[in-house]
């Protein structure tokens, strides 16, 4: 049985910078402790990337986890974040319950956005802006009449 998503994944260049903006700008705590691997041709299968060295942590924000990664080995193929066109998975998004403090406490932390405001959309209110690094994160803010509240998910379950 599916219960839900349970972690979303990102991999940064400066892990130390990264879990203090999170931390600042969205509120995630480390849970546990932080990790590392290299040369662990068992941690290789589990990734499935051969030869892979890396320092990770699990981290916590009210219902959500997100891994964060900073790999060392292999290097990357790419330094550009992806677009929302690419394939793969592009950004997640975090809700907010006043959309316009946010974007401008964000703004404030580092985030960049390519909009002036927060858009109106009826149902929700969103605009996309990225980490210092340059990952894609979309904050919005649901409208009564949404049919996808954050708090039509049922409880979390032990």
């Amino acid at each position: 049985m599916i219960r839900g998503i349970h972690h979303i994944a990102v991999h940064v260049r400066d892990f130390d910078r990264m879990v203090t903006f999170y931390r600042e700008a969205f509120g995630f705590e480390i849970v546990g402790e932080e990790f590392s691997w290299s040369n662990d041709e068992f941690i290789d299968t589990i990734v499935d990337v051969p030869g892979s060295a890396a320092r990770g942590a699990m981290l916590r924000a009210g219902t959500c986890y997100m891994e964060m990664f900073q790999y060392s080995a292999p290097e990357p193929a790419s330094d550009t974040p992806l677009q929302p066109y690419d394939k793969g998975y592009t950004h997640f998004c975090v809700d907010a319950t006043d959309i316009d403090a946010e974007y401008e406490r964000l703004k404030g932390l580092g985030m960049t956005f390519s909009q002036p405001a927060p858009i109106d959309v009826g149902h929700v209110k969103s605009i996309y802006g990225r980490d210092p690094e340059g990952n894609l994160i979309e904050i919005q803010q649901t409208a009564d009449n949404c049919d996808f509240p954050l708090s039509a998910l049922p409880p979390v379950s032990t």
